[in-house]
């Protein structure tokens, strides 16, 4: 179901009666739970949130998240557990084992098949087609999946264990996991071994105590979801075992024992404190060695993308959400407050570099690391292929329930401020004109207003006329009464909603001195793209001046501005190169049109 990624819609804190509500909702779904676990799970103190999502298939699920990560999911009123939850409960449910290489086919999307489940000589749990079941992989308990039962474990034995054993929700390593923290499993032995298995674990470790560097054995291992990884190659999972890293390792600490040591020390901070710290690195290089004062103001965005991305040491990539700071504006925000920079919203919500400080002493003392002086042509080489990698962000359109609009939504458990889509205003609407029998018996392409659709739909002098609306009519006339929105998703960023339709990309033309044209371009940071940039690609492209002016009447707001009339080039580096939609860019219909050719 989480194979895929998912669209975040909106999300909101959970408070005191709706965390009453979830604890009893979450004690009858698993009545395994005690008074304190239910407690520690739904704490009544600590941030709780909701958050409404949509699978690549359209499927509307509510996630519970607690300190970030995901802890429930609810599809159709039913509650799931996330793998969080169940490595903090591993016996919630009933517990099914697989080998440890078929988790890479559960985390592609895949069902677990009969013949991959392990039959452990203790016998299968007994469970009834469709009860909630976790997954677990050989000589490990904490759950990797949560699935359904496709069958009763009667049906799985008579089968032969042949076919389908149990449809897959969730698993370790899919997007819903990658909410959150991004922690691995934890270790946790089996509470009843087979006796055959304790003797293999015993010989294993006496094999391993006579050969360290042997990793293969006769008798079968059983491998620690910790020790494995999944990683993408050629758009397939495989599956890497840790053993090979730690060879590895062991044979360069014995090339080298001061690389060895310096390797430990790394080591020994966490993840999260070494992203931190490479962040760190690649900011003070990034402003130390790429940025000039004739940059500025640049929008963050690109300093990330373009400056600090090539600054970043080869075998390294830069993952804001794996630092402490979570979002790149946070960590902006905690460089300001040391006043190295200032940052400022020069054009609503998006965020631009406006002064640098560049005699602090962190930036002086800085030293760049070795071998970027000898690679910088290279460098910069990548640098300008970051800056042309542009990915147009994702734009959906949203709406906001009014105060107006409230009675028709309010039985779908909607309030005043709630963010829908298109779609789900459109069935939100359906099942309301249908619950409440309002289809016209004779004619049901018609709609029969009653005193709510009359009152959120109708103006004052259509009230007494109008009886019925056709079914498009009605559905026209409830987005337009909605509050507009619209989510902007840039590359690698959380969403962001914003209040209003998204301006478009404005050109214009003008007539300047000695009847010259000049083509105007104003909007583009609301898409992303750096004003300064497109402007120098453009002066590369047709050979003319560009200048930047502020946009007039608009504080803090700058315009592209080309001599000539340029939109035909303009319309095919937005339409053809940046893969920006038509219906975002206005002015293109203002393109001189060409002559016939003799």
């Amino acid at each position: 179901m989480f194979c895929k990624a998912f669209r975040v819609r909106a999300s909101t804190a959970i408070k005191g009666s709706d965390r009453r509500k979830l604890r009893a909702d979450v004690a009858a779904a698993f009545p395994s739970l005690s008074a304190e676990q239910l407690a520690e799970l739904i704490p009544n103190k600590e941030e709780l949130n909701v958050i409404k999502i949509y699978t690549h298939k359209g499927e509307a699920v509510t996630v519970y998240t607690n300190s970030r990560n995901p802890i429930l999911f609810e599809i159709e009123k039913a509650l799931y557990p996330t793998v969080y939850t169940l490595w903090v409960y591993p016996d919630l449910l009933p517990a099914f084992s697989t080998w440890p290489p078929v988790l890479q086919k559960l985390a592609g999307g895949a069902d677990l098949m009969l013949p991959g489940v392990v039959v452990p000589s203790s016998g299968f749990p007994q469970v009834e087609r469709g009860t909630l079941c976790a997954v677990t992989l050989l000589g490990n308990r904490a759950p990797v999946a949560v699935a359904a039962a496709a069958m009763s474990t009667t049906e799985m034995l008579a089968a032969g264990m042949k076919g389908k054993g149990f449809a897959v929700l969730h698993t370790y390593m899919d997007h819903l996991w990658e909410h959150g923290d991004k922690s691995c499993p934890p270790t946790l032995a089996p509470l009843v071994a087979d006796p055959a298995e304790k003797e293999n674990a015993e010989n294993e470790g006496e094999a391993e105590g006579k050969k360290p560097g042997n990793s293969f054995t006769d008798t079968p291992q059983h491998v620690d979801i910790g020790d494995l990884s999944l990683k993408e190659q050629n758009s397939c999972a495989i599956v890497t075992g840790k053993e090979e890293l730690n060879e590895n390792r062991a044979a360069e600490t014995a090339e080298d024992d001061s690389t060895g040591a310096q390797q430990d020390a790394e080591d020994s901070r966490t993840p999260q404190e070494q992203m931190d710290a490479l962040f760190n690195q690649c900011f003070f290089h990034a402003l130390k060695c790429k940025v000039k004062k004739s940059d500025l103001p640049l929008l963050t965005s690109t300093f990330l993308r373009s400056h600090m991305f090539s600054c970043c040491p080869a075998g390294q990539q830069l993952d804001i959400k794996k630092s402490s700071y979570k979002k790149f504006s946070k960590f902006l925000q905690s460089m300001q407050h040391q006043k190295i920079l200032q940052v400022k919203e020069l054009t609503r919500g998006v965020e631009s570099i406006v002064e640098v400080d560049w005699k602090h002493p962190d930036i002086k003392a800085f030293a760049v690391p070795e071998g970027f002086s000898s690679a910088s042509a290279a460098q910069d080489s990548k640098s300008e292929d970051r800056e042309q990698a542009y990915r147009a962000p994702e734009i959906i359109p949203l709406y906001g329930v009014s105060a107006k609009m409230m009675p028709l939504f309010q039985d779908s458990g909607h309030r005043k401020g709630s963010v829908l889509s298109s779609s789900e205003v459109r069935n939100i609407v359906i099942n309301y004109v249908k619950t409440n029998e309002l289809v016209d018996e004779t004619n049901k392409n018609f709609v029969k207003v009653n005193a709510i659709l009359c009152d959120c739909l109708l103006d004052k002098s259509e009230q007494d006329e109008i009886s019925h609306l056709k079914w498009d009519d009605l559905l026209s006339r409830c987005l337009e009464r909605l509050q507009p929105l619209h989510q902007v998703t840039f590359f690698g960023q959380e969403p962001v909603v914003r209040k209003g339709n998204i301006e478009p990309i404005d050109i214009t033309t003008a007539q300047r001195a000695s009847n010259k044209k000049v083509t105007i371009i104003k909007n583009l940071e609301l898409y992303g793209l750096d004003p300064q940039c497109v402007a120098n690609i453009l002066q590369q492209k047709v050979q003319a001046s560009t200048t930047i002016t502020p946009v007039p009447g608009a504080k803090d707001r700058v315009q592209v501005q080309i001599q000539g009339n340029q939109v035909h080039h303009l319309a095919k580096m937005l339409l053809e190169e940046y893969q920006l939609p038509r219906k975002y860019i206005q002015g293109l219909e203002k393109a001189p049109k060409l002559g016939r050719k003799k």
